[in-house]
């Protein structure tokens, strides 16, 4: 009889051989670190009650409606554990409450070992991205045009798989990382002594090929920082009233056309289509990733039988 079980020793030497350039790399290194963390010297519980020649089918099934992510990253984990993918849906579709999104077939104790890693992914990822696509259904029905962003207010070493689903559910990741792009804010300006002053040093000191925007607060400062030829105005906190009187000024001091219009801070669900009504370009909403509720997802074992 064939001996079955998986350790993260086993998913590591198999990383090794699998890495076929660099977004696989981040992947594998990233997948491999949540493994780590939940599997740590071995899956005592599972060793120990399941034979290790069982081979299973098991089935993933939504129990809500959503937009499925975290496909791609189930199917390597599983592929990792020597669990083979018999069929699935692909990232970024909507399925319905009872449908199956993915099945597989291995070791039973290899998939018992990683089951909740890829339902983690599968269920947090796919609540991004299932609010996402609401979120870009809604503003669009308004402004075909506008674009729904996330913003950095992410959970730390999550990130990349976060913005993936933003994606995934039709939105904007924006800035992946500090180095993306300038972003001068309120603490910026205040530190550099104004925004003319701010932006001065950030064009004398940033590559060209970087956008510049900067933050605002109020309609004379949105003024004061376009007359500085930045690439993006980010309106903060500001209502919808006073968001369509700030476009109105730029346009009549001919500055609108010159640069793009994101609006931050205060952005809900309830108002929504009143900002994407107001003339601007970008809508970020931090809680696509930071208040967002998961899919509810299981996986189900369907049929178990010992390897000959």
């Amino acid at each position: 009889m064939q001996q079955y079980s998986v350790s993260i020793d086993d998913i590591r030497s198999r990383c090794r051989i699998m890495s076929d350039g660099l977004d696989s790399s981040v992947l594998r290194d990233k997948l491999l670190e949540y493994l780590r963390e939940d599997i740590g010297f071995g899956d005592i519980t599972t060793n120990s009650v399941v034979p290790s020649d069982l081979v299973a089918e098991a089935v993933i099934t939504l129990k809500s409606d959503g937009v499925v992510a975290g496909i791609r990253e189930s199917i390597y984990i599983f592929e990792l554990a020597s669990v083979e993918i018999i069929e699935h849906v692909y990232d970024g579709a909507v399925a319905h409450k009872g449908q199956i999104v993915m099945k597989v077939k291995g070791p039973a104790r290899s998939i018992l070992t990683v089951e909740r890693t890829v339902l983690n992914l599968l269920m947090r990822m796919g609540g991004i991205a299932t609010l996402t696509r609401k979120m870009v259904d809604e503003a669009r029905s308004i402004n075909h045009a506008i674009k729904i962003a996330c913003t950095r207010k992410t959970t730390p070493g999550f990130r990349l798989f976060e913005k993936r689903a933003v994606e995934l559910g039709g939105g904007d990741t924006h800035r992946l990382r500090l180095d993306d792009a300038v972003l001068i804010k309120s603490n910026h300006i205040s530190a550099a002594g104004g925004i003319k002053e701010a932006v001065e040093r950030a064009k004398s000191s940033t590559s060209f090929t970087k956008k510049i925007e900067v933050e605002v607060t109020s309609i004379d400062e949105a003024l004061d920082a376009a007359k500085c030829g930045i690439d993006i105005l980010m309106l903060d906190n500001m209502s919808p009233n006073e968001v369509e009187q700030a476009v109105s000024s730029l346009s009549e001091m001919d500055l609108r056309n010159r640069l793009m219009i994101e609006i931050s801070g205060g952005v809900t669900p309830e108002n929504l289509k009143s900002y994407a009504a107001a003339g601007v370009d970008i809508i970020s909403m931090g809680m696509l990733t930071h208040s967002v509720k998961a899919l509810d997802i299981n996986l189900r074992i369907t049929k178990t039988w010992i390897s000959t």
